[in-house]
This record gives structure tokens, C-alpha cells and sequence, in this order.
């Protein structure tokens, strides 16, 4: 999966297929420069980005939504991305 398709993922079901970043959430526009990150193979920025997408997911959870589930696996998927980025095979 190249790069253009983690945005693409991220930017999906607004108007015309897609979200004005003015419209996306901040956990959104983090998880959007993560993937940015990694495809850039700067791992560490990729790294700081998910420490601090972490601190807003988890700050969020004082208002349990219907997404926290989403949020959580959209979490859990940049952790094994970075990790496999970390150690190839």
C-alpha cells in the first residue's frame, strides 16, 4: 500500500469523496500526517505524531462516542504499521 492510499483512507466520505481539512477532527489530521510520516520513513516524527494522537484519543474518552471503538482500532493499526515499518522482514 503506497502512501496516496493511507490519505485516501483518511480523507474519505465528504463531499466528492472527500473532507476539507478544516472539517476533519484533529485525531484525523494527526493520523493523516502519521501515515505522511512513515511514508517518508521518518520514523521518528512518525513516532512523536503517535504518542500525541494517543494523548488526544485517550483525552476524548471522558465523552465515550460511537467512534471510540473506530478510534481505538485506527490506534492499534498505526502502532503495527510503525512497528512493521521499524522491523521488516
Amino acid at each position: 500500500m503506497d502512501g496516496d492510499d493511507h490519505l485516501a483512507t483518511s480523507f474519505r466520505d465528504g463531499v466528492n469523496g472527500f473532507f476539507p481539512l478544516r472539517d476533519m477532527r484533529l485525531s484525523d489530521k494527526i493520523l493523516v500526517a502519521f501515515h505522511q510520516a512513515c511514508d517518508e520513513a521518518d520514523y521518528q516524527v512518525a513516532d512523536q505524531l503517535l504518542r500525541t494522537l494517543e494523548m488526544v484519543l485517550t483525552r476524548q474518552q471522558v465523552d465515550p462516542s460511537a467512534n471510540s471503538r473506530r478510534n481505538m482500532d485506527s490506534l492499534v493499526e498505526a502502532h503495527e504499521r510503525l512497528w512493521q515499518l521499524r522491523h521488516p522482514i
